[in-house]
């Protein structure tokens, strides 16, 4: 049985006002008048995505996976659609010591039943060197297809750390789209449940009211100790990874981790 405080609007410090549930549905449904117009707009803009024009550059670029070198082609199984994260490396580095926003983006992206469903492929590309990339993969469990696109110019290749898409038809490949910092947050679902909660995702550019918790970095849970204790310290590891067996602390990053 629920009960309601007989006190409704008594203050709570750091945390949203108390009130009776017809004023809390008064408030809920203005917001939401709110959120539809964001929608229709998510709507509108992707619409104008559907419109860009489109770039075409060689599919027969060699690109290295586990099969060794294969045509760019091959990355849409036969599909007309692709979509690729580029994954950044630090070459040399141990597993901990790789891209812990990355690594992020990755770990929510792992299965594309559903992109295949709709006719789009999915794979992970990066500049690291198949040889240190394949154990990497092992380690963190990725069922993804990932590749490498080292020495690999253009929209096949180019920077890392961006969400692209591709169309294919037949042999000619076309880039139609590719974004980069926060248009990568689109495939991280934690983030957009994190914006639906009272205290958010916690970061210090966050609006939030008075008295709310105090904000850290952006992307400050990206790492952490085996204690699971929020850290960029050397024994930090990407956050995924302490689920790993044989993830351990250990003494150095090889180089330090950076957020991007």
């Amino acid at each position: 049985m629920t009960t309601t405080p007989d006190t409704p609007t008594t203050a709570l410090p750091g945390r949203p006002p108390v009130v009776d549930p017809a004023t809390w549905q008064a408030a809920r449904d203005e917001l939401l008048i709110r959120e539809k117009a964001y929608t229709r707009e998510g709507d509108a803009l992707a619409a104008a995505r559907r419109r860009l024009p489109m770039v075409e550059f060689d599919g027969t670029v060699e690109v290295v996976g586990p099969d060794g070198p294969v045509p760019f082609l091959d990355l849409f199984e036969g599909r007309d659609e692709l979509v690729v994260y580029k994954h950044m490396w630090h070459d040399g580095a141990p597993h901990q010591g790789q891209c812990e926003g990355c690594t992020t983006a990755a770990w929510h992206l792992r299965d594309a039943v559903y992109l295949n469903a709709r006719g789009v492929s999915f794979a992970i590309l990066t500049t690291g060197r198949w040889e240190e990339v394949a154990p990497f993969v092992e380690f963190m469990g990725y069922t993804q297809p990932w590749y490498s696109v080292r020495g690999v110019e253009g929209p096949a290749g180019g920077d890392m750390g961006f969400l692209t898409c591709y169309l294919r038809d037949g042999d000619r490949t076309f880039l139609t789209y590719s974004t980069t910092g926060r248009g990568v947050e689109r495939v991280n679902a934690s983030m957009g449940l994190l914006d639906m909660t009272p205290y958010g995702r916690g970061e210090a550019w966050e609006d939030n009211p008075e008295g709310w918790p105090a904000g850290d970095n952006a992307c400050w849970t990206w790492r952490s100790d085996a204690e699971g204790n929020f850290t960029w310290g050397e024994t930090s590891r990407p956050v995924p990874q302490w689920t790993r067996p044989g993830a351990t602390p250990v003494d150095t990053l090889g180089r330090r981790g950076h957020c991007h």
